[in-house]
Protein backbone atom coordinates (compact mmCIF):
# COMPACT_ATOMS: atom_id res chain seq x y z
CA UNK A 1 0.00 0.00 0.00
CA UNK A 2 1.38 3.40 -1.13
CA UNK A 3 0.64 6.57 0.86
CA UNK A 4 3.37 8.82 0.39
CA UNK A 5 3.19 12.70 -0.10
CA UNK A 6 2.25 13.82 -3.45
CA UNK A 7 3.58 17.17 -4.47
CA UNK A 8 3.35 19.42 -7.84
CA UNK A 9 5.43 17.91 -10.54
CA UNK A 10 6.25 19.17 -14.16
CA UNK A 11 3.60 18.15 -16.70
CA UNK A 12 5.80 15.32 -19.65
CA UNK A 13 3.42 14.64 -21.27
CA UNK A 14 1.92 14.71 -24.87
CA UNK A 15 2.33 18.43 -26.06
CA UNK A 16 2.19 20.37 -29.69
CA UNK A 17 2.52 23.28 -30.49
CA UNK A 18 -0.94 24.68 -31.11
CA UNK A 19 -0.71 26.56 -34.35
CA UNK A 20 0.70 23.47 -35.72
CA UNK A 21 -2.52 21.23 -34.41
CA UNK A 22 -4.17 23.84 -35.90
CA UNK A 23 -3.22 23.47 -39.12
CA UNK A 24 -3.32 19.19 -39.08
CA UNK A 25 -6.95 19.52 -37.64
CA UNK A 26 -7.41 21.93 -40.28
CA UNK A 27 -5.99 18.75 -42.98
CA UNK A 28 -7.96 16.41 -41.46
CA UNK A 29 -11.39 18.55 -41.50
CA UNK A 30 -10.03 18.82 -45.93
CA UNK A 31 -10.05 14.78 -45.79
CA UNK A 32 -13.18 14.48 -44.08
CA UNK A 33 -15.01 16.55 -46.46
CA UNK A 34 -13.30 15.23 -49.39
CA UNK A 35 -14.58 11.62 -47.93
CA UNK A 36 -18.04 12.73 -47.93
CA UNK A 37 -18.17 14.02 -51.38
CA UNK A 38 -16.51 11.06 -52.05
CA UNK A 39 -19.62 9.05 -50.41
CA UNK A 40 -21.58 11.07 -53.27
CA UNK A 41 -19.44 9.86 -56.64
CA UNK A 42 -18.60 6.37 -55.07
CA UNK A 43 -19.55 3.80 -57.74
CA UNK A 44 -20.20 0.87 -55.63
CA UNK A 45 -21.36 0.32 -52.28
CA UNK A 46 -17.72 -1.05 -50.69
CA UNK A 47 -16.54 2.33 -51.70
CA UNK A 48 -19.38 4.11 -50.34
CA UNK A 49 -19.66 2.77 -46.82
CA UNK A 50 -16.22 2.69 -46.37
CA UNK A 51 -15.70 6.51 -47.45
CA UNK A 52 -18.72 6.87 -45.24
CA UNK A 53 -17.64 5.30 -42.44
CA UNK A 54 -13.97 6.60 -42.48
CA UNK A 55 -15.68 10.10 -42.44
CA UNK A 56 -18.15 9.70 -39.46
CA UNK A 57 -14.91 8.55 -37.52
CA UNK A 58 -12.90 11.28 -38.79
CA UNK A 59 -15.49 13.93 -38.22
CA UNK A 60 -15.97 12.64 -34.48
CA UNK A 61 -11.95 12.65 -33.68
CA UNK A 62 -11.90 16.36 -35.54
CA UNK A 63 -14.66 17.32 -33.02
CA UNK A 64 -12.63 15.84 -30.14
CA UNK A 65 -9.64 17.33 -31.05
CA UNK A 66 -10.56 21.17 -30.87
CA UNK A 67 -10.90 20.40 -27.22
CA UNK A 68 -7.31 19.93 -27.03
CA UNK A 69 -6.10 23.79 -27.90
CA UNK A 70 -5.51 25.98 -24.43
CA UNK A 71 -3.33 29.04 -24.10
CA UNK A 72 -1.33 30.57 -21.27
CA UNK A 73 -0.07 33.51 -20.47
CA UNK A 74 3.05 33.73 -18.29
CA UNK A 75 2.68 33.06 -14.26
CA UNK A 76 -0.28 31.15 -15.06
CA UNK A 77 -0.26 27.23 -15.01
CA UNK A 78 -2.50 24.51 -15.72
CA UNK A 79 -3.09 21.00 -13.54
CA UNK A 80 -3.35 18.48 -15.68
CA UNK A 81 -6.01 15.08 -14.67
CA UNK A 82 -6.43 12.47 -17.04
CA UNK A 83 -8.90 10.62 -15.68
CA UNK A 84 -8.82 11.58 -12.57
CA UNK A 85 -5.30 10.94 -12.08
CA UNK A 86 -2.71 13.57 -11.78
CA UNK A 87 -0.39 13.93 -14.75
CA UNK A 88 1.35 16.89 -13.74
CA UNK A 89 1.13 20.93 -14.21
CA UNK A 90 2.06 22.38 -17.36
CA UNK A 91 4.02 26.39 -16.84
CA UNK A 92 5.02 26.93 -20.33
CA UNK A 93 3.34 30.20 -21.73
CA UNK A 94 2.11 30.05 -25.29
CA UNK A 95 -0.70 28.60 -27.47
CA UNK A 96 -0.67 24.43 -27.28
CA UNK A 97 -2.60 21.19 -27.70
CA UNK A 98 -2.69 18.28 -25.56
CA UNK A 99 -4.71 15.10 -24.96
CA UNK A 100 -8.23 16.45 -25.61
CA UNK A 101 -9.32 13.87 -23.00
CA UNK A 102 -6.97 15.25 -20.58
CA UNK A 103 -8.90 17.74 -17.89
CA UNK A 104 -6.83 20.74 -17.49
CA UNK A 105 -7.69 23.32 -14.74
CA UNK A 106 -6.16 26.54 -14.93
CA UNK A 107 -4.64 28.32 -12.30
CA UNK A 108 -2.68 31.79 -11.80
CA UNK A 109 0.60 32.19 -10.02
CA UNK A 110 0.22 36.02 -10.11
CA UNK A 111 0.27 37.51 -6.31
CA UNK A 112 -2.28 38.59 -4.90
CA UNK A 113 -3.45 41.23 -2.07
CA UNK A 114 -6.17 40.86 0.88
CA UNK A 115 -7.02 43.58 2.56
CA UNK A 116 -9.10 41.94 5.88
CA UNK A 117 -11.48 43.83 7.65
CA UNK A 118 -10.62 44.55 11.28
CA UNK A 119 -12.11 41.87 13.55
CA UNK A 120 -13.08 42.13 16.82
CA UNK A 121 -10.21 40.02 18.96
CA UNK A 122 -8.91 39.93 22.86
CA UNK A 123 -5.52 40.78 23.68
CA UNK A 124 -2.98 39.52 25.73
CA UNK A 125 -4.48 41.30 28.97
CA UNK A 126 -7.80 40.90 27.92
CA UNK A 127 -9.04 43.98 26.35
CA UNK A 128 -10.87 44.41 23.83
CA UNK A 129 -9.18 45.60 20.29
CA UNK A 130 -10.01 46.00 16.47
CA UNK A 131 -7.41 44.32 14.29
CA UNK A 132 -6.83 43.95 10.29
CA UNK A 133 -4.38 43.16 7.74
CA UNK A 134 -3.18 43.38 4.44
CA UNK A 135 -1.04 40.66 3.22
CA UNK A 136 0.04 39.18 -0.97
CA UNK A 137 -0.24 35.81 -1.31
CA UNK A 138 0.35 33.51 -4.33
CA UNK A 139 0.01 29.55 -5.23
CA UNK A 140 3.42 28.16 -4.59
CA UNK A 141 2.31 24.37 -4.95
CA UNK A 142 -0.71 24.04 -7.72
CA UNK A 143 -1.03 19.71 -6.61
CA UNK A 144 -1.89 20.98 -2.91
CA UNK A 145 -3.77 24.33 -3.93
CA UNK A 146 -6.44 21.65 -6.49
CA UNK A 147 -6.34 18.72 -4.46
CA UNK A 148 -5.63 19.43 -0.06
CA UNK A 149 -8.14 21.60 0.02
CA UNK A 150 -12.11 21.51 -1.32
CA UNK A 151 -11.65 24.80 -3.16
CA UNK A 152 -13.33 22.82 -6.18
CA UNK A 153 -16.78 22.48 -4.84
CA UNK A 154 -17.09 26.04 -4.34
CA UNK A 155 -15.65 27.85 -7.37
CA UNK A 156 -17.37 24.33 -9.45
CA UNK A 157 -15.93 22.20 -11.91
CA UNK A 158 -16.20 22.37 -15.67
CA UNK A 159 -15.24 19.37 -17.37
CA UNK A 160 -12.10 20.52 -20.01
CA UNK A 161 -12.55 23.68 -19.49
CA UNK A 162 -9.58 26.32 -18.97
CA UNK A 163 -10.70 29.13 -18.31
CA UNK A 164 -14.65 30.06 -17.33
CA UNK A 165 -13.49 28.94 -14.10
CA UNK A 166 -10.32 29.79 -13.00
CA UNK A 167 -11.44 33.22 -11.30
CA UNK A 168 -13.61 31.43 -9.60
CA UNK A 169 -10.94 28.79 -8.27
CA UNK A 170 -8.63 31.81 -7.07
CA UNK A 171 -11.27 33.32 -5.05
CA UNK A 172 -12.03 30.15 -3.62
CA UNK A 173 -8.46 30.57 -2.81
CA UNK A 174 -8.98 33.84 -1.50
CA UNK A 175 -11.72 32.82 0.77
CA UNK A 176 -9.73 30.19 2.21
CA UNK A 177 -6.66 32.78 3.20
CA UNK A 178 -9.15 34.78 4.44
CA UNK A 179 -10.61 32.17 6.88
CA UNK A 180 -7.05 31.35 8.08
CA UNK A 181 -5.86 35.02 7.96
CA UNK A 182 -8.80 35.95 10.49
CA UNK A 183 -7.37 32.86 12.45
CA UNK A 184 -3.44 33.69 12.34
CA UNK A 185 -4.52 37.52 13.27
CA UNK A 186 -6.47 36.23 16.59
CA UNK A 187 -3.61 34.00 17.66
CA UNK A 188 -0.97 36.74 16.99
CA UNK A 189 -3.20 39.15 19.24
CA UNK A 190 -3.66 37.14 21.49
CA UNK A 191 0.12 36.83 22.32
CA UNK A 192 0.75 40.07 23.13
CA UNK A 193 -0.80 43.17 24.47
CA UNK A 194 -1.90 46.18 22.61
CA UNK A 195 0.08 48.76 24.63
CA UNK A 196 3.03 48.82 27.58
CA UNK A 197 1.10 48.28 30.77
CA UNK A 198 3.99 51.68 32.64
CA UNK A 199 2.06 50.51 35.96
CA UNK A 200 4.53 47.27 35.98
CA UNK A 201 8.23 47.74 35.44
CA UNK A 202 8.91 44.27 34.90
CA UNK A 203 6.66 44.72 31.11
CA UNK A 204 8.27 47.84 30.51
CA UNK A 205 10.45 45.96 27.42
CA UNK A 206 7.50 44.06 26.49
CA UNK A 207 6.76 43.65 23.08
CA UNK A 208 3.50 44.91 22.47
CA UNK A 209 1.18 45.41 19.39
CA UNK A 210 1.63 49.31 19.34
CA UNK A 211 5.12 49.22 19.44
CA UNK A 212 6.17 45.60 17.61
CA UNK A 213 6.45 47.30 14.09
CA UNK A 214 8.63 44.70 12.02
CA UNK A 215 9.44 41.77 14.51
CA UNK A 216 5.01 41.65 14.87
CA UNK A 217 4.91 41.49 10.54
CA UNK A 218 7.22 38.93 10.73
CA UNK A 219 5.86 36.53 13.35
CA UNK A 220 2.21 37.20 11.55
CA UNK A 221 4.00 36.25 8.38
CA UNK A 222 5.19 32.53 9.82
CA UNK A 223 1.71 32.09 11.18
CA UNK A 224 0.14 32.68 8.19
CA UNK A 225 2.61 30.59 6.21
CA UNK A 226 2.31 27.57 9.11
CA UNK A 227 -1.44 27.78 8.55
CA UNK A 228 -1.53 28.37 4.10
CA UNK A 229 1.67 26.01 3.40
CA UNK A 230 -0.79 23.01 3.76
CA UNK A 231 -2.48 24.58 0.50
CA UNK A 232 0.25 25.19 -1.49
CA UNK A 233 -0.10 28.77 -0.91
CA UNK A 234 3.09 31.32 0.31
CA UNK A 235 2.51 34.48 1.99
CA UNK A 236 5.11 36.89 0.55
CA UNK A 237 4.37 39.70 2.96
CA UNK A 238 1.84 40.84 5.93
CA UNK A 239 1.48 44.09 8.14
CA UNK A 240 -1.36 44.94 10.61
CA UNK A 241 -3.02 48.01 8.92
CA UNK A 242 -5.61 48.53 11.59
CA UNK A 243 -4.99 48.36 15.09
CA UNK A 244 -7.12 50.06 17.80
CA UNK A 245 -9.28 49.66 21.14
CA UNK A 246 -12.76 48.96 20.61
CA UNK A 247 -15.00 51.64 21.03
CA UNK A 248 -16.43 50.38 24.39
CA UNK A 249 -13.17 50.74 26.24
CA UNK A 250 -11.48 53.27 23.88
CA UNK A 251 -12.30 56.31 26.29
CA UNK A 252 -10.84 54.66 28.92
CA UNK A 253 -8.37 53.62 27.60
CA UNK A 254 -7.49 57.05 25.96
CA UNK A 255 -8.10 58.94 29.71
CA UNK A 256 -5.66 56.05 30.52
CA UNK A 257 -2.84 57.22 27.96
CA UNK A 258 -3.45 60.63 28.75
CA UNK A 259 -2.79 60.63 32.37
CA UNK A 260 -0.18 58.66 31.39
CA UNK A 261 1.32 61.06 29.40
CA UNK A 262 0.59 64.29 32.38
CA UNK A 263 2.35 62.12 34.87
CA UNK A 264 5.99 62.20 32.80
CA UNK A 265 5.18 65.83 32.17
CA UNK A 266 5.09 66.60 35.63
CA UNK A 267 7.74 64.52 36.71
CA UNK A 268 9.82 66.09 33.84
CA UNK A 269 8.55 68.99 35.13
CA UNK A 270 9.52 68.96 38.90
CA UNK A 271 12.77 67.53 37.62
CA UNK A 272 13.80 70.97 36.24
CA UNK A 273 12.26 73.03 38.76
CA UNK A 274 14.35 71.42 41.57
CA UNK A 275 17.51 71.87 40.04
CA UNK A 276 16.46 75.16 38.74
CA UNK A 277 15.81 75.63 42.57
CA UNK A 278 19.07 74.71 43.37
CA UNK A 279 21.26 76.79 41.02
CA UNK A 280 19.21 79.75 42.62
CA UNK A 281 20.70 78.73 45.92
CA UNK A 282 23.67 78.28 44.73
CA UNK A 283 24.27 81.71 43.18
CA UNK A 284 22.87 83.15 46.22
CA UNK A 285 25.31 81.79 48.61
CA UNK A 286 28.02 82.62 45.59
CA UNK A 287 26.92 86.22 46.45
CA UNK A 288 27.06 85.83 50.39
CA UNK A 289 23.23 86.46 50.41
CA UNK A 290 22.36 84.75 53.87
CA UNK A 291 19.00 83.46 54.48
CA UNK A 292 17.50 82.14 57.24
CA UNK A 293 15.97 78.51 57.53
CA UNK A 294 11.99 80.33 57.13
CA UNK A 295 13.25 82.52 54.28
CA UNK A 296 14.93 79.62 52.67
CA UNK A 297 11.67 77.33 52.75
CA UNK A 298 9.32 80.21 52.22
CA UNK A 299 11.58 80.86 48.79
CA UNK A 300 11.74 76.98 47.85
CA UNK A 301 7.89 76.48 47.99
CA UNK A 302 7.48 80.17 45.95
CA UNK A 303 9.82 79.19 43.43
CA UNK A 304 8.47 75.48 43.02
CA UNK A 305 5.01 76.97 43.19
CA UNK A 306 5.63 79.57 39.99
CA UNK A 307 7.87 76.36 38.10
CA UNK A 308 5.67 73.82 38.52
CA UNK A 309 1.90 75.54 37.98
CA UNK A 310 0.05 75.13 34.49
CA UNK A 311 -1.03 79.06 34.85
CA UNK A 312 1.15 81.89 35.66
CA UNK A 313 2.02 82.48 39.25
CA UNK A 314 -0.12 86.29 40.88
CA UNK A 315 2.76 87.47 42.56
CA UNK A 316 1.93 88.79 45.86
CA UNK A 317 4.21 91.70 47.56
CA UNK A 318 5.28 91.24 51.15
CA UNK A 319 4.87 95.00 52.17
CA UNK A 320 5.99 93.78 55.99
CA UNK A 321 8.96 95.44 57.88
CA UNK A 322 12.49 94.90 57.72
CA UNK A 323 14.83 93.72 60.67
CA UNK A 324 18.16 95.33 60.99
Amino acid sequence: MEKQKMKEIPYGGMQVNGFMALILLFVFIAVTVLLFVNCTTAESDVIFGTSLAAGILLAIWDFIMMFGFFTLEPNEAVVMVFFGKYKGTFTKHGFFWVNPFMSCKKLTLRARNLDAEPIKVNDKEGNPILIGLVMVWKLKDTYKAMFEIDAQSIAGQVAGSVGTTAAMRMNAFEKYVRIQSDAALRELAGLYAYDDNKDNADDDNDLTLRSGGAEINEQLVVKLNERLEFAGIEVQEARLNYLAYAPEIAAVMLRRQQATAVIAAREKIVEGAVSMVKLALDKLGEEDIELDEEKRAAMVSNLLVVLCADESAQPVINTGTLNH
